[in-house]
């Protein structure tokens, strides 16, 4: 390829990543107008920006406005954007020492995961009784079950920490609680998100394969988080924290990108490296872990439109209402109920028990990533993908609007001083 087609499509690409960072930020101010998270207004608008284009257009115009080679790069970036976000995210998945009550936490995260699993084999029964060949697909059963179940169970750690400290909640009994125990919930979904993916091979070989692909994800996760503790590192870390940055983003998109040659998904390879850099936030590294995260949120808008081309374009007529409805009620049955008991079993009191069940029903970008997982392992398929994106955009847009319903009725807890720590933006 010559340098002047070089530079004209790396121009084409900056053009299009600008028209997608605008569409989000119009997608963020309209979220805000309607007081809701930041990531509402981003994926919405992220994920109906290519197939309104698409029909708008044309598939041949559009395909001219952006172009195979333009549309692989952004694709790219995308993807690197998605692995350096979730190093910072999968690093916070780490609980701390000074959380609630370990009894209280148990129960809450208890009965926040296992109704929405048994809510995934319902689901699942929904889909097989009804013979929806277009949702069902052709991966494995048991694959098929675990993703589904994971799916429903996921509870967006971001999202939920934005949510609580807009509302002066961060320091309160149910949202302290709720966030522990959704970090909890989430460290969970991650190990049964790899044992479906795992599952999804089909065969003895296949399994062995992936399990290769996670021993030599964990190695190399592992190796970044011994050369983190070495003395050169620290002292790195402190004078040249934007070169550290640098090294520690390249050092996770290779591991990234090695477990997805490996035959697993890059989503875990990324996972694997955020949990294994120690979890100290006053460490010499957190600012280069936060950074990474900021520049990985930036780029998160293109993974909703990526996954908006690729996912779901042929999607919106092969989705069942019957799948969608399903998908929310089960959703806010599963979250809601278990979430209620499993603080009511932890010594809470009603309100903060009402107030838990709200939050734990919270999703977002999290709950898009998992999809994603699924999806690219080949176990989800695109009607089922849509069904459960909005899903939890309907579970997500219902907590505020619930919590100040739960606040009108004089049952607001005290408001909490301490801020947590987001990665820059709602997520």
């Amino acid at each position: 390829m010559d340098v002047p087609h070089l530079l004209t499509t790396a121009a084409h690409v900056a053009g299009a990543l600008t028209v997608v960072l605008l569409t989000a930020w119009a997608g963020r101010r309209a979220a805000r107008l309607l007081r809701q998270p930041e990531v509402i207004g981003e994926i919405v608008i992220g994920l109906l920006l290519g197939p309104a284009l698409i029909a708008l257009l044309g598939p041949d115009v559009f395909d001219r406005v952006l172009p195979g080679p333009v549309f692989a790069t952004l694709r790219l970036l995308a993807e690197a954007g998605l692995v350096l976000f979730l190093v910072g995210l999968a690093h916070k998945l780490q609980p701390g020492a000074d959380g609630p009550p370990r009894r209280a936490t148990f129960w809450v995260a208890a009965g926040s995961l296992v109704p929405p699993l048994l809510t995934g084999a319902l689901m699942t029964g929904i889909i097989l009784l009804t013979d929806d060949t277009a949702a069902r697909g052709g991966a494995p059963l048991p694959a098929f079950f675990l993703m589904v179940a994971v799916s429903m169970s996921i509870t967006a750690v971001p999202v939920m920490a934005r949510i609580l400290a807009d509302r002066g909640m961060s320091g309160s009994a149910a949202g302290r609680l709720a966030l522990t125990a959704a970090i909890t919930i989430d460290g969970v979904g991650w190990l049964l998100l790899t044992l479906a993916i795992s599952l999804g091979a089909g065969d003895l070989d296949g399994t062995l394969h992936s399990l290769r692909a996670l021993l030599v994800g964990a190695v190399c996760a592992l190796a970044v988080r011994f050369a983190l503790r070495t003395r050169t590192a620290q002292l790195a870390c402190v004078r040249l924290p934007r070169t550290v940055a640098v090294l520690l983003g390249a050092a996770a998109l290779a591991v990234a990108l090695t477990v997805e040659h490996l035959g697993m998904t890059a989503i875990l390879g990324a996972a694997m490296v955020g949990l294994a850099i120690p979890a100290d936030e006053k460490a010499p590294w957190a600012g280069a872990v936060t950074t990474l995260s900021r520049a990985g949120g930036a780029l998160a808008p293109a993974f909703f439109v990526v996954a908006g081309i690729t996912v779901l374009n042929g999607a919106f007529g092969q989705a069942s209402w019957t799948l969608i409805v399903s998908a929310i009620v089960l959703a806010c049955l599963g979250k809601g109920v278990g979430g209620y008991l499993g603080a009511r079993l932890g010594g809470q009191s009603l309100g903060t028990s009402r107030r838990i069940a709200v939050l734990m029903n919270t999703r977002g970008l999290t709950e898009l990533i998992v999809l994603q997982a699924g999806f690219s392992a080949g176990i989800l398929t695109a009607p089922l993908v849509l069904a459960l994106v909005v899903m939890a955009l309907v579970t997500t847009a219902m907590t505020g609007p619930l919590l100040g319903l739960l606040d009108r009725r004089g049952t607001a807890p005290a408001a909490g001083k301490a801020a947590v720590a987001t990665e820059g933006s709602v997520r």
